[in-house]
């Protein structure tokens, strides 16, 4: 046994108690890392010793990632663990006395927040085990998640916004089924001849056993096209938290940023990890939080990707605020061609979460006659309302009837 094993054994509760607690963290920001699994970690560190950080890192990422997706989620964890307490400098200051320099700030990676989180959690539970268990009447009272239901995204603190993005994510998708073309074979129905007719030949023309079919029913594929001008940036990040964990249930969804250009982030959005998919999507798109040009985005999506993504008859979400710098003419030609290409076009708006909205923009009164639906999208209920429009057979009411705004202005 090396000299660093040696001293691992000498101190092994210590050590044992971090581990404990590394575990902790990382089952808090969602990896499985259960009793087990800390058995095999502590038992793998006194196998192989600690000569350095990366004997470390390795060792324990060997029992703790087993998915590529884990990996994001570790990095950050044992960077933001191990260097926060300093147990690795401790126990190789023998062989490195003198800690190396730090160098300048990154920038913040895929799952840190995450990982800062549950970091803190751990912390807190710790501390809370200490304290005596005060017992509070809550009769009175108004419950946080009431507020945060309601609360305006571009209003929430940084807690919220994080409790927002699991609400959203966890969201299900209870589509309606719609009637194919084609058929499937059925017990009852329509007389399938073609069946029949073979069937029969089989038993040998004396026995006819008649065979049925009816219609497939397949729930619409979806197509997202969001604004990523800055007026809209707070609004689709949370929308893309609600549209990632719609993928990750269903293959027949797309989605698209434009700002002043137009950009497809399907495959980004595919990834299993949310954070590392967000990020993705944010550098391969150059012009977030910037202008906006609505109509030169629809062209493009009608000219480019209308028949790749539009068949089936989808349900397209335009996640937009209607403020539009190009000519009301294209604007008004783009949303006809898109409005009669797929079976259901709504329009999420964050300005509807204004009581005394009115629809007097001229880009807003082009786009409103060729839309199905007009509804809100700047709260976790108004999210809440459009998940339960998409799975009834008709989304529409009087609230979200585009008519019933142009008639009112």
């Amino acid at each position: 046994m090396s000299p660093a094993a040696a001293s691992l054994s000498a101190s092994d509760s210590r050590i044992v108690d971090n581990i404990v607690y590394f575990a902790r963290t990382l089952r808090k920001a969602g990896l499985p890392a259960g009793p087990s699994t800390v058995v095999d970690a502590v038992r793998a560190v006194e196998v192989s010793g600690i000569r350095n950080r990366e004997d470390l890192y390795w060792t324990l990422h060997s029992v703790f990632v087993r998915k590529r997706e884990h990996r994001v989620l570790f990095d950050e964890a044992f960077n933001i663990y191990w260097q926060s307490r300093g147990l690795i400098e401790k126990m190789l200051a023998i062989l490195s006395p003198v800690a190396p320099p730090r160098g300048e700030p990154e920038k913040p990676k895929a799952g840190q927040t995450r990982i800062s989180q549950a970091f803190q959690s751990v912390q807190e539970r710790q501390s809370e085990q200490t304290k005596p268990q005060v017992e509070v009447d809550a009769t009175f009272t108004v419950s946080g998640k009431e507020l945060l239901q309601a609360k305006d995204f571009a209003q929430m603190t940084v807690e919220e916004v994080a409790e927002a993005k699991i609400a959203l994510r966890n969201l299900t998708l209870p589509m309606d089924k719609i009637r194919q073309r084609r058929l499937a074979p059925s017990t009852r129905g329509k007389i399938d001849p073609r069946r029949t007719l073979r069937a029969s030949l089989r038993a040998g023309g004396d026995i006819i056993d008649l065979k049925f079919r009816k219609p497939i029913e397949k729930r619409p594929p979806i197509v997202a096209l969001c604004d990523i001008s800055g007026s809209m940036s707070q609004y689709t990040r949370l929308l893309l938290h609600f549209m990632h964990g719609v993928m990750a249930e269903r293959r027949d969804v797309h989605t698209f940023l434009f700002g002043t250009r137009l950009t497809n982030v399907t495959r980004q959005l595919r990834m299993k990890d949310p954070d590392e998919a967000l990020m993705a999507c944010s550098s391969g798109v150059e012009d977030w939080s910037g202008g906006t040009r609505i109509a030169t985005a629809l062209h493009e999506f009608n000219r480019v990707w209308s028949r790749r993504v539009l068949s089936g008859n989808p349900t397209v979400l335009l996640i937009t605020d209607g403020l539009e710098r190009d000519t009301d003419e294209d604007l008004e030609r783009e949303m006809d061609r898109l409005h009669r290409s797929c079976r259901r076009l709504i329009w999420l708006n964050p300005l509807l979460r204004f009581d005394g909205f009115e629809a007097k923009a001229k880009g807003i009164r082009a786009m409103l006659p060729h839309v199905d639906e007009f509804r809100a999208a700047h709260s976790l209920n108004a999210i809440e309302d459009l998940v339960a429009a998409l799975g009834a057979k008709s989304g529409k009411t009087l609230a979200a009837d585009p008519k019933k705004w142009l008639e009112a202005n």
